[in-house]
Formats: structure tokens, C-alpha cells, sequence
């Protein structure tokens, strides 16, 4: 399939899982509100969640598609794979286990260096977050084990299957909200929903487990356990997973250190970034996880079969593309961002004042959303090629400047700063992260893409500042009734979008020639 067609598959899929994690959220919103029990849920859940990105879908599909993929090229039999995967999966189990059982037992200490003043205060809603945090954490071994079947099936181009169990999680979390929707409104109403969200989240993992080990049988790879044993291509595995866990996993473990500064804010900070960071991954799952996904089997095989200017043409059209579509959603966000949490989230336990501090928080955030999808865009280029350290350099320094800038701006911008530091941190990074592609001659930007880039940035400015003068005129209807807030918020997104895709139609940024480009089928 081609590059566009496999992004849209993937894209349209994490859409729709993302709209449902909105739903979610403004559920979230009424229920729990900002503070106290809604504080404490979303530290609970934050714990496994981090965990699963950063080792699970962060290092662990990284290191593992470039090597099943090396055992796929050129060949009809998939014995070699299947055993490798198989191998995997045996060693895998025991490892989750025995991680899953000292993570239960270590968790008042891990919840007690993340929770902010307000949850250490209260022993209640202190042994709250951790009980639910006992009881989400089984989610990260399901997960795990469903990213490698997920990795499978994406490296056989069965891309479908992957991009939608993620909606099972959200389906299962509002599920439970509805449910702690007629306990009430007191304090043990919402203590109970909590813990009820979490049940949810370690359900929602099995049954992503299920569905993915359904798809992979259908597929026809069937897999069987085997007994545990620590053979050549695991270790291979583990020695690109270690470094991984940073060259992947910098957006993911920049959100641990957020965690530690966000235990230095008043109470909501917590909700605030999590509320407006759901905003941010609404693009940066559809453009950035998707391309990533995408990218990284058909760069292995380009790689593999020794195919250097297919790989280049690849890593191109992921580019423009991830910018094509990424530089307006970001412009479109800044500017509109307090428009579209008053939409979304008002209402219920979340104040006004609650949304225009998460607005400002979410304009923070999508500073980086490009930065954000390049780095999935141009990492699967290391990892294509076994090349685990270097991004681990450029990883950490950018953590280095991210901490520094955490110690700077966020005791003068509070939980903005904290956005806008990890945004400048992840330019960092795609700016290291090109120039040593370019030193190494493993790719470089042309003339002509560089053009192109430009005009987007042009459309998508002009764009921005139409939605800067025609944002006031829907101010009354942003809190108004259901109709008013779908009402304004389909015009804003409307008059962006025809705005945007007329300027790139008139500067040259979108024709039929980059389409039949973008549509050309990718090995």
C-alpha cells in the first residue's frame, strides 16, 4: 500500500479512538472535575500509561520491527519470524510478571514522588490514587504483550487491526463513567468512579490483548509458547531496547520529570495538562503515531534489500506529508485552543476559569506538535538501521535543556511553563535528530521539499490569523448549549480548514502531482 493509504487507515482508526477519548474526557471533566479525586485519577492512571508508551509502544516496537522485518525481506516462508516472535513472546511473560508484581508492591513510594501537595495532604485521596494505580497497573503487562502482536501484524501490513483496539480502551472508560454517573455527586460517589475507571483500564487491556491475538491468527500467524530462554535474537532485542527506551521514548519520559514539577503547582495543575495535552494528541495520534507506524516496516525492508534511494524517497514524502498536515492543525490550535476547551470541557465540576487555564495550557503544548511528529518521523530511520545511541544523544539533550527550561519558566508560567519547555525540549530534538542524518549522507532535505515547506508555513500562518479575527464573533456560543458549542466549534474548524487547503491550492503546496507522489505504493 502507499504511504498516504496506510496513514489514512491508520489515521482514520486513531480518529476515531481519539473522538471517544474526547467524549471520555468531558465526561471525566463533569464527573471528577478539576482537583482532589479527578487529580488523584488522572496521577492513577498516568503511572501505567507512561509505562506502556515508553517501553511498550516506545522501545519495544522500535527495536522489534526492524528485526522481524530483516527476517521477513525476500522471503515467502515466515518460519524465522514466527520463531523469533515466538521467543520473544516466551521471554516477555515472566519479565511483565515479576516487573507488574515489584510495581504493586513498590506503589505508595512510586505515587508518593509524583503526587502533588494536594493528594499528600489527604491520606484518603492519597491511598486513593494508589489503589487505583494497584489496580490499573495490570493494563501495561496486557499492553505489552499486545504490542507485539501488534508490531506483527503492522510489519505484515495489516495496519486496521492495531489502530482500533485502542478505542476499546476509551469504550471501557466510558463505560464506567456512565455507570459512576448514577452513584451521585458526593465525594464517595466520585471516590467510587475512580476506582470503578480503573477496573475499566485493566479490562480494556485484556481485551486489546484479545482482539490483536485474534487478527494475528486470522492472518494466519499463529503463534505458540515456548519455553523461556534467553537466545541470540533476544538478546539482539534487549541490547536495542535499552538505548530505545530513550531514543523513542523522550516525549514519554519527559512527561515523568513533568510529573515531579507539576507535585510543585496548586491543586488542578494535573488535570489542566492532562485535559490539554488530549487536545494536542488529537493530531499528533492521527498524523505523527500514524506516519510513524507506517514508516517504520517499509524503511526496514528498503534498508534490508540494500534499496537507499526508495528509503530516501520514503523518509521525504513522510516528511511533507507529517507537515502538510501537522503545521496547520498546530497554528489552528494555538490560536483557537481556550475556544475549544470551553467547548469541550465546561461544564459540571469544570469551572470556566478551569477551561481558559487549560487553553492556555494547550496553545503550549501544540508549539511542539510538529516537532512532536517529526521525531516519530525521522526516528524509524535510526532504528531501520539497527542505530539505537544515536538517539539516545539526542534524546538526552534535550532532557537536559527541557530540565532547564522546567527550572526556568515554571515558576513564573506554572503548568504553561511546563508546556512550553517540553515544546522547545522536542525541537531540539528533530534539529539534532536531522543534522547528524545529514552529516551521516542518510538523508537530506531537497531544495524542493524545503520550498514546499515554506508554503505550507505560509498557508498555515494565514490561516491562523483569519481564525485570530473570526474567533470573537463565536465567543457567546462557546459555553451555550450542546447545539451552540458543536455549532461554533464545526464553523471554526470548517472556515480553518477551507481557508488552509484554498491557500495551498493557490501557493502550489497541494495539487494533483503531490497527491499521485504521496499515493505511489511503498515496499
Amino acid at each position: 500500500m502507499s504511504l498516504l493509504r496506510n496513514v489514512g487507515t491508520i489515521g482514520g482508526l486513531t480518529m476515531v479512538s481519539r473522538l471517544f477519548g474526547f467524549v471520555r474526557d468531558m465526561l471525566l471533566a463533569r464527573v471528577l472535575g478539576a482537583g482532589g479525586v479527578g487529580d488523584a485519577w488522572q496521577l492513577a492512571f498516568q503511572l501505567p500509561n507512561i509505562f506502556r508508551r515508553l517501553f511498550a509502544e516506545g522501545a519495544f516496537a522500535s527495536a522489534f520491527v526492524p528485526l522481524f522485518n530483516r527476517r521477513m525481506a525476500g522471503r515467502d516462508d515466515l518460519s524465522e519470524a514466527r520463531r523469533f516472535a515466538e521467543e520473544v513472546l516466551a521471554f516477555l511473560i515472566p519479565v511483565l510478571i515479576v516487573f507488574g508484581a515489584l510495581a504493586l508492591i513498590a506503589m505508595p513510594w512510586i505515587a508518593g514522588l509524583f503526587a502533588n501537595e494536594g493528594i499528600e495532604s489527604d491520606p484518603e485521596l492519597f491511598d486513593l490514587a494508589v489503589l487505583m494505580a494497584r489496580i490499573a497497573f495490570p493494563y501495561l503487562a496486557f499492553m505489552s504483550l499486545a504490542t507485539l502482536f501488534a508490531a506483527v501484524l503492522n510489519s505484515l501490513s495489516r495496519f486496521a487491526a492495531a489502530a482500533a483496539a485502542p478505542i476499546l480502551l476509551n469504550i471501557c472508560l466510558i463505560a464506567a463513567l456512565v455507570v459512576g454517573m448514577t452513584l451521585g455527586d458526593g465525594v464517595a460517589a466520585r471516590r467510587a468512579t475512580g476506582e470503578l475507571l480503573a477496573i475499566a483500564v485493566t479490562v480494556s487491556g485484556l481485551l486489546q490483548l484479545l482482539w490483536l491475538w485474534v487478527w494475528a491468527h486470522r492472518s494466519g500467524f499463529r503463534m505458540r509458547l515456548r519455553r523461556p530462554r534467553l537466545t541470540g535474537g533476544v538478546k539482539e532485542l534487549g541490547v536495542l531496547i535499552l538505548p530505545a527506551v530513550f531514543g523513542a521514548g523522550v516525549y514519554q519520559i519527559s512527561r515523568f520529570i513533568d510529573l515531579f514539577f507539576l507535585a510543585t503547582l496548586p491543586d488542578g495543575a494535573y488535570t489542566f495538562l492532562a485535559m490539554g495535552d488530549r487536545l494536542n494528541q488529537l493530531p499528533l495520534g492521527i498524523i505523527g503515531i500514524a506516519l510513524g507506524t507506517a514508516v517504520l516496516p517499509a524503511l526496514s525492508r528498503h534498508i534490508a534489500s540494500e534499496d537507499h534511494d526508495a528509503a530516501r524517497r520514503l523518509q521525504s514524502n513522510a516528511i511533507e506529508l507529517a507537515m502538510l498536515l501537522t503545521v496547520p492543525a498546530a497554528v489552528a490550535l494555538f490560536v483557537t485552543g481556550s475556544a475549544f476547551t470551553r467547548a469541550f470541557y465546561t461544564g459540571g465540576a469544570f469551572t470556566l476559569s478551569d477551561a481558559m487555564a487549560t487553553g492556555a495550557v494547550t496553545s503550549a503544548l501544540v508549539v511542539g506538535l510538529p516537532a512532536y511528529v517529526l521525531i516519530k518521523v525521522l526516528v524509524p530511520n535510526y532504528f531501520a538501521r539497527k542505530d539505537t545511541r544515536t538517539p539516545v544523544y539526542t534524546a538526552l539533550a534535550a532532557l537536559v535543556l527541557n530540565v532547564a527550561l522546567n527550572f526556568l519558566l515554571v515558576p513564573r508560567l506554572g503548568v504553561v511553563g511546563l508546556a512550553l519547555a517540553g515544546s522547545i525540549g522536542a525541537w531540539t530534538n528533530v534539529a539534532l535528530l536531522y543534522l547528524l542524518l545529514a552529516r551521516g549522507d542518510r538523508f537530506r532535505l531537497t531544495l524542493r521539499v524545503v520550498g514546499r515547506i515554506a508554503r505550507i508555513a505560509l498557508a498555515a500562518a494565514l490561516m491562523g490569523a483569519a481564525l485570530w479575527y473570526l474567533m470573537p464573533y463565536g465567543a457567546p456560543y462557546y459555553a451555550g448549549s450542546v447545539l451552540e458549542r458543536v455549532a461554533a466549534i464545526a464553523a471554526l474548524v470548517a472556515t480553518g480548514a477551507a481557508i488552509y487547503f484554498a491557500l495551498a491550492a493557490v501557493l502550489g503546496v497541494l495539487d494533483r502531482a503531490t497527491v499521485t507522489r504521496l499515493m505511489r505504493r511503498e515496499g
